[in-house]
């Protein structure tokens, strides 16, 4: 009498037991699929102490809206510069430089440096048009440089740059920078 009382208590453990382990599989079933859910949504951050109007930034990539703003503050720090300033100046084109491409673009502007360190050689930018392609992560800026040997004006010509950019999470970055040389130029 005594083991069938005891075979009954351990059939009803193991019915909870059992039980209990489906519970825990259901739950860890459901909390996969919550985290597959929250891992697809798309982030956004609201960016609003700099900008006139209050702007989002989402993981499904940058709206044309932000990558004008970035392209237009990128396009002042690179494009103004002066002696006095160089290495200032290249910490802050750095900042926005993707990682996988600082040590190239750094050995150029390094380059800028070296030339430009001891002289009275500045430049200045004043943009006139842009353009932006979310799509396809690039932008196109065109302005007058103006280059100065002191205060005297040695050059002054219109000119279009163009940056390509890489999104990665919620953070945009500039991969790539040149002049847009009109057809038929050549590189010097």
């Amino acid at each position: 009498m005594l083991a069938e009382v005891s075979h009954q208590k351990s059939q009803a453990i193991l019915k909870q037991r059992n039980m209990l382990a489906m519970l825990c599989l259901a739950l860890v079933g459901v909390m996969l699929v919550v985290v597959m859910l929250f891992s697809a949504k798309d982030r956004e951050v609201i960016l609003q102490p700099i900008l006139s109007r209050p702007m989002t930034v989402s993981s499904a990539g940058p709206t044309a809206d932000y990558l004008e703003l970035v392209t237009r503050d990128t396009a002042s720090v690179i494009l103004n510069r002066s002696p006095t300033a160089l290495e200032y100046w290249m910490e802050q084109v750095l900042r926005v430089v993707d990682p996988g491409y600082q040590g190239r673009i750094k050995a150029e502007l390094l380059k800028i440096v070296t030339e430009q360190k001891d002289s009275d050689v500045a430049q200045a930018f004043s943009m006139t048009g842009m353009k932006v392609d979310p799509q396809a992560l690039t932008s196109e800026v065109t302005g007058v440089v103006t280059v100065f040997v002191g205060k005297k004006i040695i050059a002054s010509d219109k000119r279009t740059f163009r940056f390509r950019w890489s999104y990665q999470g919620l953070s945009l970055a500039m991969v790539e920078f040149g002049e847009v040389l009109p057809k038929g130029a050549k590189e010097f």
